[in-house]
């Protein structure tokens, strides 16, 4: 069981790493089957590395970039942990009150300032105590961060998992509304970029948006640069669900921005609108 390191024992503690290259997914039809994968929640939030080296908390970005500042609440949650000194590797989300991660709610509750209910997911433990634990197996790795998770603490949950069974653990959780599956090599130490020990099937799910606004491109891309969406509520109003820019063609960028140009307006069609860090076009 994790416990925290002593002021005798701290001289021996080697320090984490300053930060380490997510290891990533390959996106597949299905899930694997047969013992040596184990299968966990696709968790829609951001991917989110935790440092911890003693009361230096740094929560960082799957490029390395410190988003501490951003998620305090996160920070003093991952101080209470018993531990000294760790390398913790997850998925920072909102939930929805049954129990399903919501990326739209996670940017409402950035946009509005609301992080303090965000849930953090740890699913891989990198570090822990002076050790270098990303040699290890997957499993040993997950049996020793939910000994570290061992304590219930608000804002912080281990990511559980099953083994084997992969085909029908993606059915049920698609049957729950769920994103889809992860499923990784059980025995396999982490490796940081590969594409091939961890793999992702999704639920095919479909939503319709409205189109409330748009922001300004930028660098080299043409016309436009990200859509605002939004979607409506059981009352009939519409409330702000995200941004979306990627996977538009050249010629759909343009076409868009003829067709959007004459609906400016001065004033937001959705309900509590976003405060995007770019330049925005309103559409009524």
């Amino acid at each position: 069981m994790a416990r925290r390191v002593t002021r005798s024992d701290k001289a021996a503690v080697k320090h984490p790493p300053a930060w380490i290259m997510p290891q990533l997914t390959r996106l597949l039809d299905e899930a694997p089957d047969g013992p040596d994968w184990l299968h966990e929640i696709k968790y829609d939030g951001y991917r989110i590395h935790a440092r911890i080296d003693g009361d230096d908390i740094r929560l960082l970005t799957r490029t390395g970039l410190d988003w501490s500042y951003r998620y305090q609440a996160t920070v003093s949650a991952l101080r209470a942990l018993p531990v000294e000194s760790a390398y913790l590797d997850g998925e920072l989300c909102a939930v929805r009150p049954d129990g399903v991660t919501s990326f739209s709610r996670l940017q409402a509750a950035m946009d509005e300032g609301r992080t303090g209910d965000l849930v953090f997911f740890v699913f891989d433990l990198l570090f822990l105590n002076g050790n270098d634990t990303a040699k290890l197996p997957l499993i040993e790795r997950k049996a020793r961060l939910e000994a570290v998770l061992s304590k219930p603490t608000p804002g912080l949950r281990f990511g559980e998992h099953v083994v084997g069974n992969g085909p029908r653990f993606r059915e049920h959780a698609c049957r729950l509304g769920l994103e889809g599956a992860i499923s990784k090599r059980s025995d396999r130490p982490y490796a940081p970029g590969d594409r091939g020990l961890w793999v992702k099937s999704k639920c095919l799910n479909r939503e319709e948006f409205v189109v409330v606004g748009w922001t300004d491109p930028t660098g080299s891309r043409p016309h436009i640069g990200a859509l605002l969406l939004a979607y409506y509520t059981d009352e009939g109003t519409l409330r702000y669900a995200g941004r979306v820019g990627t996977g538009i063609t050249v010629a759909e960028l343009k076409r868009l921005a003829r067709r959007l140009e004459p609906l400016k307006t001065v004033t937001h069609a959705a309900r509590r609108p976003a405060a995007p860090r770019e330049p925005f076009r309103l559409t009524a």
